[in-house]
């Protein structure tokens, strides 16, 4: 007697050499695939843009003392058990001595162990190749900005003197891996050894020293010690990530929301394609739970049958997606690395996979099992008679169910709301328009009646198949729209993202400048060419209260705003930055004298809304201010900007300000810098171009990650809409053959199928284009930030090409008509 396990895998097998199971199965492997690809590729991309972003903080994490001391050994200590490696810097500014000159510098003190990620850049001359070393000078020596030569007029191998220590230089230092990452770095720097620094007598009580503490190692390692750590820091410790400076973290946020948009955009093209297989598979197993009945199997008892089949569907498509996906995304990786300067250490991140372990199961059983479900409702004979096989009963609840599920996988992948609502919102709206105008169009078809031109014998079809082409067409509108959707984001959002930093973008900031240096310093740049950005006026304020309650009372203590444990850059403005966007209330009136404008993102993390009122402390005055705006601030535009905005004649005007500017100055005139240094002792200079060049490499990792993704998509786009033509293969191959039985040529054949699936294709095509263009358009508003518009060259080129691409589907599916006898093909069909 044969056992119950080794009957059901012969089942299983006698059910795999069926075409509907193989379609299911090859769209479950595809979906699983493709999915745990761009899963698996974009953890890793995602993984090297912050590891590669960390390098340039010197670590994996910051922990800044603004108090004058030292952070306890205690609390190193217990890093170092915890398997994080550490390294130190202090941070003061001091005058030095050189050449018989002085010259206020920038002086950073490191550690053996500085930096932990990234590498110092230096020259041992100014005529020496650029070097990247791992370490910091030894005891006794110091790396100088290389325009501290002409400034104190040295040269390599003189001394110069910090307070009473006499350093060699030894070298020029071009880069640090933190240097610039914060508005700090105001002056030339020049980097020592930390233990040189007692001897310098520098450093005294009430000195102004910041101590920096580096931090690298694993992410759980690190959120565990930062859960020590956190009861035992003070307001003026600041614990920061990568992600935490607001020019860099916009960069990182907006490249995992493309990414995470690509991926989600897998996920529902995956589940189109396993529902589309899956239900012309349940619909074809009409005939045989008809068949059982007849036989004596109880409903309940063929439904369970059924599911122990897609169970081991779910586990076949799922071992083969991820054995196709790991190979693809290790190949991603390798081209992405060989396409760009920085390597891809490429490592194997199996939580990543859960997106297509849930696609999967939840594609299969959501869109799979229902349809086979409500057939055990249906009594025997009514299926033997080819009535229809399904009541309707339950179809609501299934779609609901299916529904649910589609919004569930999206929000499981992506977890950004505005995200899910776009995508979904885009397909409600797609599926609406659909609705009216199939209805439309098969009204318009029932005028058309038949003869031998191909155009008429097209629109016969159409309506003869019209439930199979509304089916056909929805389903190829929704593909399209979800590929047209990743087409619009690389030709726009990315285009938009690029063309924030053109080659003459800002890359030098010029900081403290005296109201009345403000004219000289433009005159200055002005007759050198460099042209100067918009001034901005700067007040150095706290912010203390909102709605006359104290901030730190107002605001949740589980919510950690690094903004309220430091001084604002406050500033007053006639008109609205252009990288500047409000979202809610009204810019200043003119005259206006009250009110002030806050930034999106910490008004939010506030809880602050329009028409609260925020006090300030600047100084030894108080001010309080009704919010009249909140706007949205492109961080990573490289110009000045600004949390508070206060109008032109407000409550900042009569308070003492220094101005800040932006401009940009080409690699090769740096020695502009020493000639504005010497002319204006009194204002900062702030060199941005590393930071420029890490902004640009996230946008060029981003792009060629987007194109990957975008060809894995359109690939599984192809296999989508494959599947849903071999869907109606045998209906038309009868109808073909029947056709050349009664006369027809090859080629009238050949041009009305071609005609059918091209107007097919085309209004597909347009629709879906369309409905692309509104999901770009909520996305391009709520999470990118950027102004929309229309995309006129792809809105013509998409239904040409899908018009294109479904009338060969159609030829291909024609073949068999071609090539066989129509009698062998009939008998061969039947």
């Amino acid at each position: 007697m044969t056992s119950a396990p080794a009957g059901w895998f012969r089942k299983t097998l006698r059910d795999w050499r069926e075409r509907e199971v193989r379609i299911v199965l090859s769209a479950l492997v595809v979906a699983v695939a493709t999915v745990a690809t761009i899963a698996l590729f974009a953890s890793q991309l995602q993984h090297t843009l912050v590891t590669s972003a960390s390098a340039f903080m010197a670590g994996d994490r910051q922990l800044e003392a603004e108090n004058g001391q030292p952070v306890p050994q205690a609390w190193r200590d217990e890093a170092n058990q915890r398997g994080i490696a550490t390294a130190r810097v202090v941070e003061f500014s001091t005058m030095v001595y050189g050449g018989g000159r002085f010259q206020l510098v920038s002086v950073n003190a490191a550690s053996d162990e500085y930096p932990l990620r990234g590498q110092i850049e230096m020259q041992a001359t100014p005529e020496a190749p650029r070097r990247q070393v791992s370490a910091g000078p030894p005891p006794g020596e110091v790396w100088i900005n290389p325009r501290l030569l002409r400034l104190l007029e040295i040269q390599i191998g003189d001394a110069i003197e910090v307070g009473n220590r006499a350093l060699t230089v030894t070298g020029l230092l071009l880069r640090q891996p933190d240097g610039g990452f914060a508005m700090s770095a105001l002056a030339p720097r020049i980097l020592m050894h930390d233990t040189d620094v007692p001897s310098t007598g520098v450093i005294q009580d009430g000195s102004r020293v910041e101590y920096e503490n580096f931090f690298a190692g694993e992410e759980a390692a690190l959120n565990a010690y930062y859960e020590w750590l956190r009861p035992r820091l003070s307001p003026s410790h600041e614990w920061a990530s990568i992600r935490d400076g607001q020019t860099l973290s916009d960069s990182l946020r907006k490249a995992e929301r493309f990414l995470l948009l690509g991926g989600s955009l897998a996920v529902l093209l995956s589940s189109v394609a396993v529902a589309v297989a899956s239900r012309q598979y349940a619909l074809r197993q009409r005939d045989t739970v008809a068949l059982l009945k007849t036989l004596g199997q109880a409903g309940p008892h063929i439904a369970r049958g059924y599911l122990a089949r897609l169970t081991a569907w779910a586990v076949c498509g799922l071992i083969g997606g991820i054995l196709l996906a790991i190979p693809l995304s290790w190949g991603l990786s390798l081209l992405i690395s060989r396409l760009l300067d920085q390597p891809m250490a490429y490592r194997m991140d199996w939580l990543a996979l859960g997106p297509a372990l849930a696609t999967a199961l939840v594609a299969l059983f959501a869109f799979a099992y229902p349809p086979i479900r409500r057939l055990r409702h249906v009594p025997a004979m009514r299926v033997l008679r080819s009535q229809p096989g399904e009541t309707g009963q339950g179809a609501l609840r299934d779609g609901l169910v299916a529904l649910i599920a589609v919004f569930g996988l999206v929000w499981l992948y992506a977890r950004e709301l505005e995200l899910v609502l776009a995508l979904l919102g885009g397909l409600a709206a797609l599926l609406g328009v659909l609705a009216v105008m199939g209805w439309c169009l098969m009204m318009a078809l029932r005028r058309v009646s038949g003869g031998g031109n191909a155009w008429r014998l097209a629109l016969v079809g159409l309506y003869r198949h019209r439930r199979a082409s509304l089916a056909q067409m929805s389903v190829f509108a929704m593909t399209l729209m979800l590929a047209a959707i990743l087409v619009l984001v690389r030709s726009s959002l990315l285009d938009d993202w690029q063309s924030q930093l053109p080659e003459d973008t800002p890359n030098h900031f010029l900081i403290n400048i005296a109201p009345d240096a403000v004219d000289d310093v433009r005159d200055f740049l002005t007759e050198r060419d460099v042209s100067l950005g918009r001034l901005y006026p700067m007040v150095r304020g706290r912010l203390t209260e909102i709605n006359g309650q104290p901030v730190r009372q107002a605001v949740s203590k589980d919510e950690e705003v690094n903004a309220l444990n430091r001084e604002l850059n406050l500033t007053w403005m006639e008109a609205l930055s252009d990288n500047n966007a409000i979202v809610a209330g009204d810019w200043f009136d003119a005259g206006q004298r009250r009110g002030v404008s806050i930034e999106a993102e910490l008004a939010e993390r506030l809880g602050v809304d329009v028409g609260d009122r925020l006090g300030f402390t600047i100084g030894s005055e108080t001010i309080a201010e009704p919010v009249k705006s909140i706007r949205t601030v492109q961080w990573d535009s490289m110009r000045p900007n600004f949390y508070m905005v206060f109008p032109p004649e407000g409550a900042l005007t009569d308070l003492p300000a220094t101005w800040i500017t932006s401009f940009y100055l080409d690699p090769s005139r740096k020695s502009v810098l020493n000639d504005f240094t010497a002319s204006f002792p009194t204002v900062s200079v702030l060199e941005l171009d590393h930071i420029i060049d890490r902004i640009r490499d996230i946008v060029g990792q981003v792009t060629q990650a987007i194109e990957a993704i975008l060809a894995l998509v359109l690939a599984a786009a192809l296999v989508v809409m494959a599947a849903v033509v071999s869907a109606t293969l045998q209906d038309r191959q009868r109808e073909g053959a029947l056709l050349r039985t009664l006369g027809a040529h090859q080629r009238l054949l050949t041009r009305s199928t071609m005609m059918e699936f091209a107007l097919l294709g085309g209004l597909a095509g347009l629709l879906g284009v369309m409905a692309a263009e509104v999901a770009v358009w909520a996305l391009q508003y709520r999470m990118f930030e950027g102004a929309f518009r229309w995309h006129w060259p792809v809105l013509i080129a998409f239904p040409v090409l899908s018009a294109v691409v479904l009338s060969l589907f159609g030829r291909w599916q024609l073949r068999p008509v071609l090539q066989v006898s129509p009698m062998l093909l009939l008998r061969r069909l039947e």
